[in-house]
């Protein structure tokens, strides 16, 4: 009985054991970066805001890094800043693919998990990407837009050239417009992020009239919306339709006021929340990083992971309002 007794005695140490193991085996010394460009904008600050937030339920440090302002190079510094301090994870929005490729794949090679976010680089060694389907994004803005142009007009985009993310929007849009040979591309505004050039931009077309007539503006990234209503608005151009990209605050007061007629939502919070998660079970998983996830069947991996989006008019924008009261 007694044999027994220690016995039992013994497993129960060991189980108490295991479990306040398995409580205390993140700490502090865990350290997590976020590297992004343009991180000032209301949307990455709401991914950093769900990265924090998540670092705060484990209790491990958290770091965000990258330029205030669209600086594809000054970004790949950041990144390359975040490896030489040997993290236990990277979340990056890659805003130039081919420029962080290497990098990456130095930094699995390292041991460093990489996940990318919103933006992909997947012919990279990154672990897996966690965002929108942006080629689903353009698919929805396409079908409101050939809805409200009644599938005749013309339209400018306003892009980053070369960000992987926005060009996926530009691919879905385009695809549903040849579906209506009615409507035509005028041009494609490349502004560098950088919300004045396409108030520049706007002034110069909003003027057009006759054959030349822009019927529609649509904004692939979040900063150019409020740029382009404010323009709009000072020309009383209120014939022309406008789609916004993202939900903050000033883009769902101006479709609220009728201003904008609609934008594609994502879940940024989300992206920064499962960002750190991720990171945090591949640093954990005692496994040697590998380059080949993408392709491997028996990846622990996925390949992607879709935050989710939708589209937003003046039928639903009350709601985001209400919630972000």
């Amino acid at each position: 009985m007694r044999s027994t007794m220690q016995r039992l005695a013994v497993v129960s140490f060991l189980v108490t054991a295991l479990q306040l193991t398995g409580c205390q085996y993140r700490s502090k010394s865990d350290t997590y970066y976020m590297v992004a460009s343009n991180i000032n904008l209301p949307y990455w600050q709401a991914v950093q805001e769900g990265f924090k937030h998540a670092g705060k339920e484990y209790a491990v440090t958290t770091y965000i890094t990258g330029p205030e302002k669209y600086d594809p190079q000054a970004e790949v510094d950041a990144f390359e800043k975040a490896i030489a301090s040997k993290p236990a994870g990277i979340l990056i929005s890659v805003a130039d693919a081919a420029a962080l490729r290497n990098d990456i794949g130095s930094a699995i090679s390292s041991g460093i998990p990489v996940i990318t976010v919103d933006s992909d680089a997947p012919q990279s060694a990154r672990l897996y990407f966690i965002g929108t389907n942006n080629l689903e994004v353009g698919h929805l803005g396409g079908k409101r837009l050939v809805e409200q142009l009644h599938g005749k007009g013309k339209v400018v985009f306003y892009s980053i050239v070369g960000q992987p993310n926005i060009e996926d929007r530009l691919r879905g849009y385009t695809e549903i417009l040849s579906e209506s040979p009615g409507i035509k591309i005028a041009d494609v505004v490349n502004t560098g992020g950088d919300s004045n050039a396409a108030f520049d931009r706007t002034e110069q077309y909003v003027k057009r009239t006759g054959a030349e007539k822009i019927d529609a503006f649509v904004s692939l990234e979040s900063s150019s919306g409020p740029a382009i209503a404010e323009v709009l608005k000072r020309n009383n151009a209120t014939d022309r339709l406008l789609i916004a990209m993202d939900a903050d605050p000033e883009t769902l007061k101006l479709i609220d006021e009728g201003k904008i007629d609609s934008t594609i939502s994502q879940k940024p919070f989300t992206m920064g929340y499962l960002g750190l998660k991720a990171l945090d079970e591949a640093h954990h998983s005692q496994k040697a990083l590998k380059s080949s996830y993408t392709t491997d069947p028996q990846s622990p991996f996925p390949t992607f992971v879709d935050t989710g989006s939708a589209l937003i008019t003046k039928l639903n924008v009350s709601t985001l309002l209400s919630q972000a009261k």
